[in-house]
């Protein structure tokens, strides 16, 4: 997605050789009119599958995955990071490490969000190990649910994640594919 790209170039910053830092339009403050297009995008990507939710993680995931509910029309459920009280009942919970920030973090979502008749299309920001992507599918196979596919923003295709969740027999579909970072430059895969 060109637009994206662009947006990563301009604007992104280049932490050592493995970190892009985005927080200037995707997930610190929001360029609407550029998540509005990563809806629409994820939307054409995956319209041939019966998707009724989008599921993500906090906080990142949360901007592209609603613009992708809006797309699709339908609700968008995000995993908690830390259970709150008004969190009753069961949930549905897996452990969940996070690469730039280098800690678990124990993900819920409430048992009455899902159900074994959702086909779940899963939204992120960001795929590097898969970490976050894997956590949510099994959060998903706890509930019975049906995974659609897996929208990334962006990709770090130099790191195992993408492979990771393939071997799993799950679509990937990522908006902006990194190929390498490498003094101080980003060099995109070529779709």
């Amino acid at each position: 997605m060109e637009m994206l790209e662009n947006a990563i170039k301009d604007r992104g910053t280049i932490i050592g050789d493995t970190i892009v830092k985005v927080d200037s339009f995707l997930n610190h403050e929001m360029d609407t009119a550029l998540l509005y297009e990563i809806g629409q995008e994820f939307h054409r990507m995956f319209k041939g599958k019966p998707v009724t939710k989008i599921v993500t993680i906090e906080a990142g995931g949360i901007a592209p995955a609603l613009m992708a509910g809006l797309a699709f029309n339908v609700p968008v459920v995000y995993a908690k990071k830390q259970k709150s009280l008004t969190m009753k009942g069961d949930v549905y919970s897996e452990s969940v490490y996070s690469f730039t920030k280098q800690v678990y973090s124990n993900v819920t979502i409430s048992k009455d969000r899902l159900s074994a008749d959702d086909h779940v299309l899963i939204i992120d920001d960001f795929l590097a190990n898969g970490e976050a992507a894997a956590g949510l599918i099994n959060i998903l196979k706890q509930a019975g649910a049906t995974v659609a596919g897996i929208g990334i923003v962006i990709e770090k295709s130099f790191q195992p994640g993408r492979t990771r969740l393939e071997e799993k027999g799950i679509e990937v579909v990522s908006l902006a594919r990194i190929a390498k970072i490498s003094a101080g430059q980003i060099e995109f895969l070529k779709s």
